[in-house]
């Protein structure tokens, strides 16, 4: 997202296989990561890793790779690192560490976990670009015959251009196939012969490839709301308008039950309707700031976000607030609001990732008509439909384009996912798992929310043991849901409750966690 109201992921492989590591790559991976106490949290250690930009020239430019750990709280029962990523693109594995991973004792005790910020991302030499630029982008949203289209096409290239110059060589060399590279010299350096590793939403994406890549040094992979690298422009558009239109029904549905809804009794959906008119002619402003204007796709944006936790209360008392006037706090705080005058912007990884085109302006509105159709209420994703506006024009080919996953001998993955996930749509898990075949196990949680570990007993539990001893969920294993509770927030996993929303860089969290 380029603007107040654009949204990138948070979310949301390979047509020419990467070069097999050679001896000097190799050298460079299981190079040892010099720890010492991280600046921010004594108790944690940090340390770098030396990767090449471009891993098929391992002997050329350099950067450091940013590398954080907890070493295991019972060193007698160790099994080994358990890496993590909490997604994005764009989230800071040395912050997810740092914070504490939101992972069980029993983890803690067994694992030293670790958390890297990947390439272009946070401490490990991150994107750059002009937030001038950024708040320049035209209205993805508001495109309207083939000027504004072309205009969209211009400013892509002139903000990729911008980003490219602040970045360095890096810009180009930023793809989650350069990132599985890293990973596995990360593995090396740890001293670890196999892999074990946990990815959340674009977390996922890594494991899947590493998976893909690396069979043979995969000791055990957990995939919780799963990408589909598969998937082009229509179905990535297609699912991620069913399944934000799927969060916001069962919404509806907790309010209807819910007496604890501040919109219980109410026509939910009526109230909403009346709120998107309002917002389109401009009437409603964000609580508290009568300046600020809350636009229709910024009043989506708010209910997206509160479908990650699932903050279904608090959302409710959003929608009851600015129905009546009243202050309230928003779910989502605008990016555009702070001040600084570089952003770093993680999205042209998604770029370099998935390859989305649309030929012309009238495909484009074709897209936008189709998700208004499948989403009636929510009329877009938000999330997807930002995504695939920042990378039109993306120059192909992009180094890792969508395929079918290709995982054969390795230890049996284990892929979890909610059923009603607002933005890893759940046929996306289930698609990843019958392209991995015998090697995946999918477990499903039949609740709400982004990402499974800790809704509840039955998926953290069941990770856990996966994790610990590679024990598995019977086949087709599903967990019940956990009922949003009446004081239900926007819960953390492997991100702070104030950091960015994964897969929404353009907006932070405004809600105690």
């Amino acid at each position: 997202m380029r603007n107040p109201v654009l949204i990138l992921t948070s979310l949301l492989t390979v047509l020419f296989p990467l070069l097999a590591p050679t001896p000097a790559a190799a050298a460079a991976g299981a190079r040892a990561i010099t720890w010492a106490p991280c600046a921010e949290d004594t108790t944690a250690e940090c340390g770098t890793l030396t990767v090449p930009v471009d891993w098929k020239n391992p002997r050329g430019e350099t950067f450091e790779l940013a590398v954080a750990r907890r070493e295991a709280t019972d060193p007698s029962a160790r099994i080994g690192s358990l890496v993590i990523n909490p997604g994005g693109p764009g989230g800071s594995g040395v912050t997810a560490v740092l914070q504490g991973g939101a992972f069980s004792p029993e983890i803690t005790r067994r694992f030293d976990l670790v958390g890297f910020d990947p390439r272009g991302v946070a401490r490990s030499h991150p994107i750059q670009c002009s937030m001038d630029l950024f708040r320049q982008a035209p209205d993805p949203f508001s495109i309207d015959g083939p000027a504004d289209f072309k205009a969209l096409l211009a400013h892509n290239e002139r903000y990729r251009q911008d980003c490219r110059a602040r970045t360095g060589p890096l810009y180009d060399h930023v793809d989650t196939g350069s990132v599985v590279r890293d990973l596995d010299a990360l593995r090396a350096a740890l001293g670890d012969d196999k892999l074990t590793y946990y990815g959340v939403s674009y977390g996922t994406l890594i494991g899947q490839l590493y998976a893909e890549r690396f069979p043979e040094r995969v000791r055990a992979l957990t995939l919780d709301s799963n990408m589909d690298h598969s998937l082009g422009t229509r179905a990535f558009l297609d699912t991620e308008s069913w399944t934000v239109q799927d969060s916001f029904e069962e919404f509806v549905a907790w309010c209807d039950r819910t007496e604890s809804c501040a919109l219980h009794g109410a026509d939910v959906r009526a109230r909403w309707a009346g709120l998107l008119a309002r917002a389109e002619r401009g009437e409603l402003t964000f609580p508290g700031e009568p300046d600020q204007k809350l636009t229709k796709i910024g009043l989506i944006s708010q209910a997206f976000g509160a479908f990650y936790g699932p903050a279904f209360k608090e959302l409710a008392e959003f929608l009851a607030a600015l129905d009546s006037g009243e202050p309230a706090r928003a779910i989502l705080t605008p990016l555009a609001r702070q001040a600084e005058d570089v952003l770093h912007d993680p999205t042209q990884i998604f770029c370099q990732d998935y390859l989305l085109p649309v030929r012309d302006h009238r495909e484009y509105a074709r897209h936008l008509r189709r998700s208004a159709a499948i989403a009636p209420d929510m009329l877009v994703s938000v999330l997807a439909q930002g995504m695939v506006a920042t990378c039109l024009g993306q120059p192909a080919p992009i180094p890792n384009p969508q395929h079918r996953l290709r995982v054969h001998g390795t230890p049996t993955l284990l892929l979890g996912n909610s059923l009603h996930d607002p933005a890893t749509a759940y046929p996306w898990a289930v698609n990843a798992a019958r392209q991995i075949g015998r090697e995946a196990r999918l477990l499903t949680y039949e609740g709400w929310g982004h990402g499974i570990y800790g809704q509840g007993e039955c998926p953290t539990a069941a990770i856990d043991a996966y994790l610990i001893s590679g024990a598995l969920p019977a086949e087709g294993a599903r967990c019940p849901a956990v009922v949003p509770a009446d004081a239900g927030t926007l819960r953390s996993r492997l991100q702070p409750p104030t950091g960015p929303l994964p897969g929404l860089p353009g907006y932070t969290y405004n809600l105690a966690g």
